[in-house]
């Protein structure tokens, strides 16, 4: 038996149909479960009669929920639908549901029934979201999708999600295999998580879903049935979706990875996205020659350690569609204290991280792997090294070198204009993300300055990526390491006593590298990281200020794990999406949580 055949959920009938080992029942019909979908979901719906009319959303997006991801059948015939059908500049947004996620290999066998839906089921299994708690994105950026899988607990799920469906697929195992799905909670959720007018549609006519939905809010009606279910329900919430129009335009400020992030994700989400920078693209602390992305490893699991968590997944994910930009993979982490044993144990056996994707290492597994003696470790077997200025240049790619003094709300949304008051553009929404000099445009935040010096030489036979309190990671012809943590220090010059200052803390770690290192001629670059005192980044609406303005930042060492989930974030609040980002996770990361903290004492 493989490590797959242990822990997927489902078994095969003698059909070659998947069937749920837990609740015994079905993922789909025997009879063609593609025919059943399409029938009862994208039909029961109203779909595409809902985006091809003119009560299509002003936002132009469409919004659908599921409650029971699966095989992914029913979304694989909502995007074929949606392609064949999709309105000029729309885009579609699904948010689905899952306690207990099979693998790829299952889904693509279970998928295989349907060649004609073979195109896009090879691009879902390859991106298939993976069984780590927490949300998974997939992108089809070419048809306007974007696909959240929350992997977790139904009612916490829906709770966590920001989102307003348009219409719901509400298609968990049978109500009397699988009641939890189907308690009057979760129904009232999905009625919160309702835009006016949202439309529903299941399966099942059970007396307790009937009675659910109608006492969540919606007018429920009995429909014809697929096969042999003579009847299935349909549900609408009353209203309408009120005319309006969304932000598009959206300026950011600052071309390091949190701009670059930022761009990137607006443009998945149909902005346009303007960036601009006073000096150029990569110029602060971004912009070192190889970085390093890993997870900060939090035993406690709560809310930061599963923010870190989802980020990391994010950023590996979007870091390997990137060509090029890949220097080398997986890191290890060294036990430095006497308790980091016993937390490394407890991290690598939470459902934070994917299966596989962090292991404990005896001290003689971590030398091994190290080339050198060395304590216990981890082994973190997704980290990357990356190159930022492949990833930098692929995300943002067009940079206006302009220094924006002032940005000022107006009728249409925000004016951005430099020191003589010239006008450099007019926005529907900006986003901050210029380091320290956020503080200019917004300014309240506790913001500190932490200078870092890092150090690289070349080498032949660069080292695997690790940290040890420092850390050195490979270059395509060398290692960099390091780096000083100097708070208050807001200077950028190179200087030779931290080139000393790194080999020393290298000889903590790493001691036959650092003498190997020791007369090596060293080059070097110092940038000024952003921390708060919480030491937990700043990403969302700018305190204080008018609506449309948002900030992304305080990253510390972290910005290449952290930006790309955070930007996705800020980029949902500019533009009105639904965020991927949890409402805990949301409020732990909030601009506005400093002022809120200080109001309590004060009181």
């Amino acid at each position: 038996m493989t490590d797959d055949d242990a822990q997927t959920p489902l078994d095969w009938s003698h059909d070659g149909q998947p069937r749920s080992r837990l609740y015994d029942d079905v993922y789909f019909s025997a009879e063609d479960g593609l025919a059943e979908a399409r029938a009862v979901f994208l039909a029961g719906c109203g779909l595409p009669q809902a985006w091809a009319g003119p009560d299509f959303p002003a936002a132009g997006r469409f919004v659908v929920g599921e409650l029971g991801f699966g095989t992914g059948l029913n979304i694989l015939a909502l995007i074929d639908l949606w392609r064949r059908t999709r309105p000029p500049r729309g885009r579609l947004h699904i948010f689905s549901v899952e306690v207990h996620p099979i693998t790829a290999p299952d889904a693509r066998r279970a998928l295989a029934h349907w060649p004609e839906l073979a195109d896009l089921a090879e691009r879902l299994t390859t991106a298939w979201p993976g069984r780590a708690r927490g949300p998974h994105r997939v992108e089809f950026a070419d048809l306007g999708v974007i696909l959240d899988v929350a992997v977790g607990e139904v009612e916490d799920a829906l709770r966590g999600w920001d989102g307003r469906a348009d219409a719901w697929f509400l298609d968990g195992f049978a109500p009397a295999r699988n009641p939890a799905m189907w308690r009057d909670a979760v129904l009232a959720l999905v009625a919160a998580r309702s835009a006016p007018g949202a439309v529903a549609a299941t399966f099942t006519v059970a007396g307790q879903v009937r009675r659910g939905l109608a006492a969540a809010g919606f007018t429920v009606a009995r429909a014809p049935g697929f096969g042999r279910k003579r009847e299935r329900l349909t549900a609408r919430l009353p209203g309408s979706t009120p005319p309006g129009s969304a932000a598009r335009r959206v300026a950011i400020i600052g071309a390091g990875i949190g701009g670059a992030a930022a761009a990137r994700a607006v443009r998945a989400l149909g902005g346009e996205a303007l960036v601009f920078d006073a000096t150029a693209r990569g110029a602060g602390a971004s912009g070192n020659p190889v970085a390093l992305v890993t997870p900060r490893l939090d035993a406690g699991l709560a809310e930061p350690a599963q923010l870190f968590a989802q980020a990391f997944r994010r950023a590996t994910a979007l870091y390997a569609e990137q060509r090029g930009a890949i220097v080398a993979h997986g890191a290890l982490q060294f036990a430095v204290q006497p308790q980091d044993a016993v937390r490394f144990d407890k991290i690598a056996g939470s459902d934070l991280f994917e299966p596989g994707a962090i292991e404990t290492l005896s001290a003689a597994q971590t030398g091994e792997r190290a080339g050198e003696a060395a304590p216990r470790g981890l082994a973190l077997n997704d980290g990357l090294v990356i190159e930022p200025a492949a990833v930098l240049a692929a995300w943002a790619p067009d940079v206006s070198a302009a220094t924006v003094s002032r940005a000022t709300p107006s009728d249409t949304g925000w004016r951005l204009t430099d020191a003589a008051g010239a006008v450099l553009a007019s926005v529907d929404a900006v986003i901050l993300a210029a380091g320290l000099a956020i503080e200019d445009l917004s300014p309240g935040l506790p913001l500190s300055a932490v200078r870092g010096q890092a150090s690289w030489t070349a080498s032949g036979d660069p080292p695997p990526a690790a940290a040890f309190g420092g850390y050195a990671i490979p270059m395509r012809d060398g290692v960099l390491f390091g780096a000083t943590n100097d708070r208050g220090d807001n200077a950028c010059d190179v200087r030779p006593q931290d080139h000393r200052r790194n080999l020393a803390t290298l000889a903590e770690g790493l001691p036959r590298l650092a003498e190997r290192l020791a007369d090596a001629p060293l080059e070097g670059r110092a940038s000024i990281r952003v921390a708060t005192p919480d030491y937990m980044p700043v990403a969302g609406a700018a305190p204080g200020a008018d609506a449309g303005l948002f900030v992304l930042g305080g990253f510390s060492a972290r910005g290449f794990t952290l930006a790309p989930l955070l930007a996705e974030h800020v980029a949902a609040l500019a533009l009105g999406a639904p965020s991927p980002l949890p409402g805990p996770l949301a409020a732990l990361v909030d601009p506005a949580r400093f002022a809120r903290r200080a109001a309590r004492r004060g009181s």
